[in-house]
């Protein structure tokens, strides 16, 4: 007998048995349906190893001889901060951008199109012609925004095809 429950909340592959036990997921299973795709865009993890050289390097100065410089600890408290929070999320209802001190969220309906700027950075050019720049995306990520968005940004690239960008179809079950 199988666990139909389990077959639609894990993907089985092709020649393989459903897993048994995945019930646990189910709830985020639907969730995630719910909120259809999802891409986040965060400066990657590696850079807190250039956090944490930077922390050795600035341990003998602020531990030496010279009284007061533990001070120097705020640089690389702040630069791991920064990695933390900066990101763009994009979801079916828009995006969301976050950096150090500040958030924003920007729907797909107030936005006009994306500009991109010299070093390839990507910015939101809202109707009223302000725009939002978009931390840690770049122009490489453009068809994922596509993808997310089901169409309303286009893909310059042309990787995707019209199939691509369609809003997701929730997945029944064989048992319906």
């Amino acid at each position: 007998m199988v666990d139909t429950r389990a077959a639609h909340v894990t993907r089985v592959r092709p020649g393989s048995r459903p897993v048994r036990g995945a019930v646990h997921h189910f709830g985020v299973a639907e969730k995630e349906q719910d909120e259809g795709r999802k891409a986040v865009f965060r400066i990657p993890r590696t850079s807190f190893m250039a956090i944490a050289l930077l922390t050795i390097c600035v341990t003998p100065i602020a531990l030496g001889e010279i009284p007061y410089l533990q001070w120097l600890y705020l640089f690389p408290i702040a630069l791991a901060v920064f990695v933390v929070r900066t990101r763009t999320i994009a979801t079916r209802e828009g995006l969301a951008t976050r950096t150090m001190f500040g958030h924003r969220d920007v729907p797909w309906s107030a936005l006009k199109g994306l500009a991109i700027t010299k070093k390839s950075r990507v910015q939101a050019v809202l109707k009223d012609d302000t725009k939002v720049p978009l931390p840690t995306v770049r122009t490489r990520h453009l068809p994922v925004l596509s993808l997310v968005s089901e169409g309303l940004v286009a893909d310059p690239s042309g990787l995707l095809d019209a199939d691509d960008v369609k809003p997701a179809k929730p997945e029944t079950s064989p048992s319906e």
